[in-house]
């Protein structure tokens, strides 16, 4: 997406870099708006060859597919299987049990169907979701295979039987989902589920900062390596609070780590922190946490090494990306949230600024870490 940013029309949210995955991740957070029914009392954990894989599954929707994945996670009918198909970002399938023997690759997609009838329900087909696999043109025709949405695939609602989400492990998901297919989209090398189990809800993980006052907060300072050399910054809680607390939190969570600064505007600002730069995806659990942020526009101007918080137009849009001051804007005060201010490494600010650039971008990548001092 295009941006706009000159010394006087400032939308400092560039989404010219968004990765896939981080697409995939604002594509999980909107789909978290969706009603869901009531989750089946425990969790179903797939271990496969490419990492771990959890899900929710939904009685009250599919009780007779629900009850039959169950008992089949169970009793460990699906160890051995493999995820055999994949639709490039698109789909992943498995738990055809012919899937077992590699010598039957020819057949992978045809067993264990006909079992199940199809049971009609307002689950949407949005990333993550897992719904039964069919015989074309036979609703009916659904059995142990299954299949999870790498991203939306709404075009299949009122189609297919949804009947769980994934609620961890969508990078894994999003992996296998690009492994190699031949012509038949059977994926080529074995992604073996090794092994199955239900756990108990886990308690929800503590959110850092959540009820920290301005006044401790005011005791942290962030420190931003980067491979120039460290920039450390003050923060400002009593006048953007809210800034502040998920500057800290997303620091301390290790959400920044492997961002870039990715725009450098040289006597004005350089820019980074943006989620979408991330060279690995945010763990799904992390997710919900982010949010945009309301504007906290205060009396701190953007002088030198000021540290504000990039937006769109919305002035409600801030999130993630942060930019640093080269040299004084005043016509940035009171219309972007100032919530910080560098104290150390200034001379490293302008070695990025001073970074050979392609247009806004530095031609090697300047790659963020964030610790959370005390």
């Amino acid at each position: 997406m295009p941006s706009n940013l000159d010394r006087n029309t400032l939308s400092l949210r560039d989404r010219s870099v968004v990765s896939f995955a981080s697409l995939c991740l604002w594509a999980f957070v909107q789909s978290q708006a969706q009603q869901l029914p009531a989750p089946a009392a425990q969790q179903v954990v797939l271990e496969t060859s490419t990492g771990i894989i959890v899900m929710e599954v939904f009685p009250g929707a599919a009780p007779n597919y629900v009850k039959k994945f169950l008992d089949r996670i169970d009793n460990g009918f699906y160890v051995g299987t493999t995820f055999h198909r994949a639709v490039p970002l698109g789909i992943i399938q498995g738990g055809d049990p012919l899937s077992r023997d590699p010598k039957k690759r020819d057949l992978y997609g045809t067993g264990g169907l006909n079992e199940l009838k199809r049971e009609p329900n307002q689950l949407s087909h949005v990333r993550g979701t897992v719904s039964g696999v069919l015989i074309p043109g036979n609703p009916d025709s659904a059995g142990s295979q299954f299949f999870i949405c790498v991203t939306d695939q709404k075009q299949l609602d009122g189609q297919f039987t949804a009947f769980g989400r994934v609620v961890e492990g969508m990078e894994v998901v999003e992996k296998i989902s690009q492994l190699p297919t031949d012509n038949e989209q059977r994926i080529e090398p074995r992604v073996e589920i090794a092994k199955t189990y239900l756990r108990d809800r886990p308690k929800p993980e503590p959110i850092p900062f959540a009820a920290a006052t301005p006044e401790e907060m005011a005791k942290y300072r962030v420190v931003i390596a980067t491979s120039l050399g460290n920039i450390e910054v003050a923060l400002f809680p009593e006048v953007a609070p809210e800034h502040v607390r998920q500057f800290l939190r997303f620091a301390q969570l290790g959400l920044y780590d492997g961002t870039t600064f990715h725009r450098v505007v040289p006597r004005f600002v350089i820019q980074g922190g943006s989620i979408s730069s991330r060279r690995e995806p945010v763990p799904q659990r992390y997710a919900p946490l982010l949010k945009s942020l309301k504007a906290e526009f205060n009396s701190r101007l953007h002088v030198r090494g000021a540290v504000s918080m990039a937006r769109t137009a919305d002035p409600d849009s801030g999130m993630d990306s942060f930019f640093i001051v080269l040299e004084p804007q005043p016509q940035l005060d009171g219309k972007y949230s100032v919530f910080g201010q560098v104290v150390s490494g200034i001379d490293v600010v302008d070695a990025i600024a001073s970074a050979p650039l392609n247009g806004e971008r530095p031609i090697q990548q300047i790659e963020i870490r964030m610790k959370v001092i005390k």
